[in-house]
């Protein structure tokens, strides 16, 4: 026959397995893993995974905590820590699927394309020879980017350019400034 020592360490492993679970896959959700991710890769149903595993991971820690603090040695115990997990999942679970949802749905700047290059002041970091490239540093959205630069005649590293003309995603045509 169990000891109410051994009951309760048991309630209480069972409820910290429950924890550490969910804290593993809200983990894993929110490092976008889409993990158990079914049909369409929008599709999250009514209840996202995040809303889920933070409501799991409550769930079992505030019950564990609830289990210690009551000894629960019998059934009805146990079921009031279990009563107590809820009451910490709760909210828990709210803040998680409030959180998960604002980092899905955050405005982002468009990506930066080769026509951003066009009209960007610059310095020369290698000198631009006659009919070759050099470096030049231009700011492109608040960035400094690095980028093979051709020119109509030479130009020394420290002068300052502007970018006439983007020949691909990593080289310009510059005109000094």
């Amino acid at each position: 026959m169990p000891t109410t020592v051994q009951i309760v360490a048991t309630g209480t492993l069972i409820f910290l397995i429950i924890g550490g679970a969910g804290v593993a896959v809200l983990a894993l959700a929110l490092l976008g893993t889409e993990l158990l991710q079914f049909g369409h890769v929008d599709l999250d149903g009514p209840v996202s995974l995040e809303t889920v595993a933070g409501f799991a991971g409550a769930f079992g820690f505030g019950a564990a905590i609830v289990n210690e603090l009551l000894g629960g040695g019998t059934p009805g115990r146990i079921a009031a820590a279990a009563a107590g997990g809820v009451l910490a999942a709760v909210p828990t679970g709210w803040l998680a699927s409030r959180l998960s949802r604002a980092a899905r749905n955050m405005r982002t700047d468009a990506t930066p394309t080769r026509d951003d290059l066009v009209g960007a002041l610059g310095l020369v970091v290698t000198p631009v020879p006659l009919n070759g490239y050099g470096e030049v540093r231009v700011r492109v959205a608040g960035q400094p980017v690095k980028l093979n630069a051709r020119a109509d005649h030479p130009i020394p590293v420290g002068a300052q350019v502007f970018v006439v003309q983007a020949l691909s995603e990593t080289s310009v045509h510059v005109e000094t400034y």
